[in-house]
């Protein structure tokens, strides 16, 4: 018995795997067993999780030997020494692939109602499952991750014979396996629980990726700051918020926002502007050249940990924050694509106003009368692409009921007309990349 179970398996796996952080990789779990095991792959990778479902056409006199596999989209890949060996004409793999497929679809679409089948074209693929045996399965995997475009499929189990590469030929560009015992027996005899993993499990792992954060430590020319980084499936835009005096990543006003610009299929990076020593003198609250350079060095950080597969970037900000996020933003060499600014100072960067170019939204609430005065008078100063909305009944901290969810909903349709958002089949774009955890 080599592992406990198969998560414990999986972040095994992940140890051997972390040379691919940061590169343009999917993780694909074979169903059922497999997907626990990806998810931990794809946690310690940062990386988007599918499922690669497939099923293997075997040779009609002896179903075991494949002499091909069938993927999702159509996808049919054939092994032509075995279809020449036992000569296997069309209507016979016709007729084979005819059953697989009926089940193929079956399975695919329990998966697909809810977790649309990620783009694999120029990107790493790395196939997991639970362990190999024979290896048709996973290396018909193999060959439907390469057909649907992959530029280098990576297949990565914990247990395996020892000699498993051969028998998988070349299938895959590299091989990683934790174990690879000369006595191989059974997959599940390396496993102490080895019990069944259910459709509900699968969808379960593809979900806490699909909707996972991850705490960052940033570093600064100056402090180490504290963020959280989300990144919904496929996201192609981060929105990174700048909370404004006496707030911190915590607030669940942004919390609130940032989950509406989720839904959208924006990814977002809360993060604290401001050390806990810093944060206690006032001074540095309402310093905005100060904030304004942390949210460059932020900026500047976020892009590095994408260069693979650049992100487009917005700024979402709140009073103070807002005024930071106007002069990062207005600064020689920034590339921010959208500004959203609810119940914002952009008074306090009244020097540079008229060198912003990114288009930028002022939310205000309709009760907040002088911070309304404050934005018209700055969007007076704006040569950019600009607009304010005025929420009706809201006072400066949209604490009324419904006035925050309407603020919310005006920055998710701004970002979604200037940032690229994912289509709705979720398969056309590319997810994002890696980030350094704290």
């Amino acid at each position: 018995m080599a592992f406990l179970h198969r998560v414990d398996a999986g972040r095994r796996l992940a140890d051997r795997l972390r040379s691919l952080r940061g590169s343009d990789v999917v993780v694909l779990g074979l169903p059922r067993g497999g997907v626990p095991v990806a998810e931990q792959v794809a946690t310690a990778l940062h990386a988007p999780l599918d499922v690669i479902v497939v099923r293997k056409l075997g040779v009609p006199t002896h179903p075991e030997l494949a002499a091909g596999a069938i993927g999702e989209g159509g996808v049919r890949v054939l092994n032509p020494e075995v279809v020449d060996s036992f000569r296997l004409s069309a209507h016979d793999l016709d007729l084979v692939e005819t059953r697989e497929r009926a089940e193929l679809e079956r399975r695919s679409s329990m998966i697909r109602r809810s977790h649309p089948r990620l783009s694999l074209t120029d990107r790493i693929a790395v196939v997991v499952d639970d362990g190999i045996a024979t290896g048709a399965t996973a290396r018909a995997a193999c060959q439907v991750a390469r057909a649907h475009g992959a530029a280098r499929v990576v297949l990565a189990v914990p247990v395996a014979p020892a000699d498993w590469r051969a028998d998988l030929g070349g299938a895959a560009d590299d091989y990683i396996c934790v174990e690879a015992p000369e006595h191989f027996g059974a997959v599940g005899q390396w496993y102490a629980d080895f019990s069944a993993t259910t459709d509900d499990d699968v969808s379960a792992s593809l979900s806490r990726i699909a909707n996972r954060g991850w705490d960052v430590d940033i570093p600064t020319s100056s402090a180490h700051l504290d963020g959280h980084l989300t990144l919904p499936p496929d996201a192609a835009a981060v929105v990174v918020f700048v909370h404004g005096s006496g707030s911190s990543r915590h607030s669940p006003r942004n919390q609130f926002v940032a989950n509406t610009l989720h839904d959208a299929g924006l990814g977002t990076l809360l993060f604290d502007l401001l050390t806990d020593d810093e944060a206690e003198d006032r001074q540095n609250v309402f310093d905005i050249e100060l904030l304004a350079h942390r949210l460059s060095d932020v900026t500047q950080w976020l892009c590095e940990q994408f260069v693979s597969f650049p992100l487009q970037i917005g700024y979402f900000g709140a009073s103070t924050g807002a005024a930071a996020a106007l002069t990062a933003a207005a600064r020689p060499g920034a590339d921010i694509a959208a500004i959203v600014s609810r119940g914002g100072r952009p008074d306090l960067a009244h020097h540079h106003l008229e060198t912003v170019r990114a288009p930028t939204l002022l939310v205000v609430g309709g009760l907040d009368h002088v911070v309304l005065d404050l934005n018209r008078r700055a969007a007076a100063a704006m040569r950019c692409e600009h607009r304010i909305e005025v929420v009706p009944g809201a006072t400066h901290l949209f604490e009324e009921p419904g006035t925050l969810h309407q603020a919310a909903g005006l920055a998710a349709q701004w970002f979604a007309s200037h940032l690229r958002v994912p289509t709705q089949s979720g398969a056309s774009g590319k997810p994002p990349r890696a980030a350094s955890t704290a």
